[in-house]
């Protein structure tokens, strides 16, 4: 998938090897913004050095099918990303999408725009059958998006993930793509 325009000037694009200072550029003026939402992240996370890590790794994860990695750009600055997860193939062909938008760019539809094409492709490209996503119990922001991207609830996850220095309940919404067999 090459760039794909989402409106207002932001793209939709795959994370490149040469992305590490915007994204850790982005994550540093995000960093607390996002804290509510996401695990805690040591302090070179937030650093070029942590990111170029980082980068290589999901580089490295998309070259042997696990990972697909995207960012939300405005020109050069990364105001968001989507990641699919865990792919995995077989019967299942199924993924776990996370996402995370720029505190300067949220409430403009960005989000949904970006979840609807990943799973266009995830679809159509990765021939997947499913796409699941979880949120905070009170993230009914993120729940938003997921619902307007055509997710459905499939229930509470108890502790599901250590967010925030704390394991804590989600709400698992799913995306059935197709019901194409397994090709």
């Amino acid at each position: 998938m090459d760039e794909v325009e989402l409106g207002g000037g932001v793209a939709l694009r795959p994370l490149k090897s040469n992305d590490a200072a915007e994204v850790a550029r982005a994550y540093a003026r995000n960093r607390e913004h996002l804290s509510p939402w996401e695990p805690r992240r040591a302090a070179d996370f937030y650093t070029l050095a942590g990111q170029v890590t980082r980068v290589r790794d999901q580089l490295e994860q998309r070259a042997a099918g696990r990972l697909m990695p995207w960012l939300l750009v405005d020109g050069r600055r990364v105001v968001g990303a989507v990641n699919l997860s865990g792919i995995t193939l077989g019967a299942f062909r199924s993924a776990s999408l996370g996402y995370w938008m720029d505190s300067g760019y949220t409430g403009r539809g960005l989000a949904t725009s970006a979840v609807e094409v990943v799973c266009r492709v995830a679809g159509e490209r990765l021939g997947l059958h499913r796409i699941e996503a979880g949120t905070l119990l009170h993230n009914a922001g993120s729940q938003r998006v997921l619902r307007k991207a055509g997710f459905e609830l499939i229930g509470t996850a108890p502790r599901y993930l250590h967010i925030d220095g704390e394991w804590r309940d989600h709400l698992l919404f799913q995306r059935i793509l197709h019901d194409r067999p397994p090709g």
